[in-house]
């Protein structure tokens, strides 16, 4: 028996249309899941889901929803449903960031990196949550940041948003143990994506900081995230709930 097998499971990856979603998307394809790109950007989402079922002959399909807002989750849970009859892992990955110091946010500013990020993960959780304890039981992984640990000067909705992932992964955990779902976090360090070089650019010498502090000595890739995301979404975790893992280089860990 493979317990990393994800044949005949259906995963949703939020925000899987590009960056560490369409890395885990790759990952939980190759191990044999038919994965659903749900996204905002429909064009977007099609491509990375037509790409991924080329290069790795999995089932795939691309949904089109804001996931902040509660209407447009349950129709696109519906869709899903509709297309693969069940759901067996949801990845909360869905997220933005707005860079500015404290005094300067705006209140609405602040409420849109909230929702996208924390309250999203609340909204899907709860929308696929009678289809997987319809099929005994499911996994459910939220991503958070290394800011759900440490705090950031130039995003403090974001890493606000991010500690509360945890705190939400941990409370769904415990919420769901006894339906046979499984509720992890997964906390990615710094990975070269849209929204990392967007930072870089935003930021004076975060590249040259970061870097000092990765004890890997490289910035993460998308693909870096695969194993983890497979190890969580099969039955290799069945017996882990409610942790937050960091994939980070040993950022974390270095002084």
């Amino acid at each position: 028996m493979n317990l990393f097998d994800l044949t005949d499971k259906v995963a949703i990856v939020t925000g899987g249309n590009g960056g560490i979603g369409l890395g885990m998307a790759r990952g939980l394809a190759n191990a044999g899941a038919s994965v659903v790109i749900l996204g905002r950007n429909e064009a977007k989402s099609r491509a990375a889901a037509e790409s991924l079922g080329a290069e790795t002959g999995a089932k795939t399909l691309a949904v089109t929803a804001d996931v902040a807002d509660p209407v447009q989750v349950d129709r696109a849970v519906a869709a899903v449903l509709d297309h693969f009859k069940r759901i067996d892992v949801l990845f909360n990955n869905a997220g933005i960031n707005i860079r500015n110091a404290p005094q300067d946010l705006t209140l609405d500013q602040w409420n849109q990196v909230i929702a996208a990020n924390l309250t999203s993960a609340f909204l899907t959780s709860k929308a696929v949550y009678p289809a997987m304890k319809q099929v005994g039981g499911g996994k459910i992984v939220n991503i958070g940041s290394m800011t759900s640990i440490f705090g950031s000067s130039f995003a403090a909705p974001y890493s606000a948003s991010k500690g509360g992932v945890v705190q939400l992964t941990k409370s769904l955990a415990l919420s769901w143990a006894a339906d046979n779902i499984q509720v992890n976090a997964i906390l990615p360090g710094w990975f070269d994506t849209e929204m990392t070089q967007a930072a870089r650019e935003q930021v004076a010498g975060l590249h040259e900081r970061v870097l000092a502090r990765i004890a890997c000595g490289r910035w993460a890739t998308p693909d870096d995230m695969a194993g983890t995301a497979v190890w969580l979404a099969s039955r290799a975790s069945d017996y882990v709930t409610g942790i937050a893992v960091p994939v980070d280089g040993g950022y974390a860990s270095t002084l």
